[in-house]
């Protein structure tokens, strides 16, 4: 007892300056600060939203030159878009009728159109997108950019998550994996409109100070369990946890209130889970927020194997929260130093789907072979389209991207280098592009 009271608190007191002092600093001076992350989950179609192609209109109905598609169903002839697609912006970007929005916003984006993967189902390229490997058991990029910076905002947390319900695979997509429990996504289901039932629980119901007490009691007996058992993660993150739940109480309701807003410009997000998920993303970086990413919607809506007609609808409210979200940030002086990412875990065939699993045959199926994928802010080029596919949109032949050489670029954006961002797990150096990765230094301002 003497020696826990005489010693350890102070021990425990400079081990953890120690760690904070010993934690990852930028190797170079950053161009952004924080990440809006905004996952079309499911697979958009990038032949019917960003990468026009006349080919799939002058062979619709015919059998791809090439021969059939290495697809994960089967699929049949080439289908055209049903969409049309416009010249917008002084950069002339073309881009689908069912984005009118997105297309005002075009000479803001950089839309690349030579993203590939390995894998053509959801699961692994969903975790290769959002934490570099295709299985689980790796932290992802919002956990690795928080382990690398923290966050500008003592009083919330650096990573949130919003998600109306869960996306195929859940919380292990903003897992911290092995990195410490405090870099985890903190995720909020955003489908309610009242602030204070969008975070149940965080209110204690009893006075600040009160509970103040009870906190520092709970966390002295905790660091006393702590000295004897140092190398327990889970004990300190829960203690980091009250701590961050604590100081939320006063600001997280504030943040999350979009009523706050002119009425105006909550119209211009759109009343839909999703934009409101954007206007509360715009809030929470302005508050210092590191990483924001807010998935579409549950499961997988933009995986459209019976009707790509399907799209026209998942625009009609993508389009006008995304466009909003890129005009605010700039009118708050945000998008300079936010880095905006908008697309999902792949894309879909030129040609039709024909598997016995669908019920109307005017759909597409999965394509990991070549996507679109777009970028605003935080240092990126304004107004280019970066890489290209074959003259049928399939594979990205033309300055291909692999999701690790857009990890890399991200992470260059914030001021690391990707090879040089590390930690020690199991006898070997982890880091979130693995042993691969490119800085894509074309798309860089």
């Amino acid at each position: 007892m003497l020696r826990m009271f005489g010693a350890g608190f102070g021990e425990i007191g400079l081990s953890r300056l120690l760690a904070e002092q010993s934690s990852p600093k930028p190797h170079f001076p950053a161009r952004a600060k924080h990440v809006i992350f905004l996952f079309l989950n499911g697979g958009p179609s990038q032949v019917d939203t960003f990468d026009p192609k006349p080919a799939l209109t002058k062979y619709h109905g015919k059998a791809i030159p090439s021969g059939n598609l290495k697809t994960e169903r089967k699929t049949g002839n080439l289908l055209k878009s049903p969409f049309e697609f416009r010249r917008c912006g002084r950069s002339g970007i073309e881009i689908s009728e069912i984005f009118p929005k997105l297309g005002e916003c075009i000479d803001d984006l950089c839309v690349i159109r030579s993203m590939h993967t390995e894998r053509p189902n959801h699961e692994p390229s969903l975790f290769m997108l959002n934490t570099g490997a295709p299985l689980p058991g790796r932290p992802s990029l919002g956990s690795w950019l928080t382990y690398g910076l923290g966050t500008e905002n003592q009083n919330l947390p650096g990573y949130f998550v919003l998600c109306p319900g869960l996306p195929v695979i859940g919380p292990q997509l903003w897992s911290s994996a092995f990195l410490p429990a405090k870099y985890q996504g903190t995720y909020i289901a955003n489908n309610e409109k009242d602030a204070k039932k969008l975070i149940p629980f965080i209110s204690g119901g009893r006075p600040p100070e009160e509970q103040r007490r009870q906190l520092d009691l709970l966390a002295r007996i905790n660091r006393m369990e702590l000295a004897h058992q140092p190398d327990e993660p889970q004990l300190e993150a829960t203690i980091q946890s009250m701590e961050t739940a604590f100081r939320m109480q006063v600001e997280a309701p504030e943040i999350f209130d979009i009523g706050k807003e002119p009425a105006s410009l909550r119209a211009r997000y759109g009343d839909s889970d999703f934009g409101r998920g954007c206007l509360m993303a715009v809030r929470l970086v302005q508050k210092g927020v590191r990483m924001v990413q807010i998935y579409f919607g549950n499961g997988q809506p933009w995986d459209n194997h019976d009707d790509i007609l399907i799209h026209r609808k998942l625009a009609a409210q993508a389009d006008p929260a995304i466009a909003a979200l890129l005009q605010d940030l700039k009118a708050r002086g945000l998008l300079e130093e936010t880095l905006v990412i908008i697309g999902g875990e792949f894309g879909r065939t030129p040609s039709v789907e024909v598997s016995g699993l669908v019920s109307v045959q005017n759909g597409r199926d999965h394509n990991s072979h070549g996507f679109s994928l777009l970028l605003a802010g935080g240092g990126i080029k304004r107004g280019i389209t970066y890489g290209a596919t074959d003259e049928f949109g399939f594979k990205a032949v033309e300055k291909p991207v692999h999701p690790h050489d857009l990890q890399a670029t991200i992470l260059h954006l914030f001021g690391f280098d990707h090879t040089k961002l590390t930690y020690r797990y199991s006898g070997r150096d982890f880091r979130l592009t693995d042993v691969g990765g490119t800085v894509v230094q074309e798309i860089l301002a």
